[in-house]
């Protein structure tokens, strides 16, 4: 397993893109300024943190709220075998909100939430199969 992104759930995204490539002066992937989504990096290392606009996540869960009362962030982990990773998972006592299932065209994923309710996202890389 390797941890893939720290991400967090935004309302106001072009203010909070601001802060991480202007304030912080993280590296944007890909200048997506109004969202919804984009990941900034480091000059070194291989993490990084990204922005998701929060209506787009409460339209794939169902749950979260406009207001930023709720969920704040999404730990995203990255699995070789999204199936087989949840699969473990149910047999360890865990209960996926979503999926396994396409989130786009790039990769798969899977919802859960940790005990005290944070969201957790696993990812399947699909480009990386080849």
């Amino acid at each position: 397993m390797e941890l893939a992104q720290v991400r967090l759930l935004v309302s106001d995204f072009a203010a909070c893109y601001r802060f991480y490539a202007d304030v912080l002066g993280l590296k944007p992937q890909s200048g997506a300024t109004d969202g919804p989504y984009e990941k900034f990096s480091p000059a070194a290392g291989s993490a990084g943190i990204a922005l998701q606009d929060r209506a787009m996540m409460a339209d794939v869960l169902g749950e979260l709220g406009d207001d930023a009362t709720g969920h704040r962030s999404l730990v995203v982990l990255r699995v070789d075998d999204l199936d087989a990773y949840c699969a473990q998972l149910a047999e360890r006592g865990a209960t996926l909100l979503r999926g396994p299932g396409p989130m786009t065209d790039r990769m798969r994923v899977a919802h859960l939430k940790d005990p005290e309710g944070n969201l957790v996202e696993l990812q399947e890389w699909l480009l990386l199969r080849g």
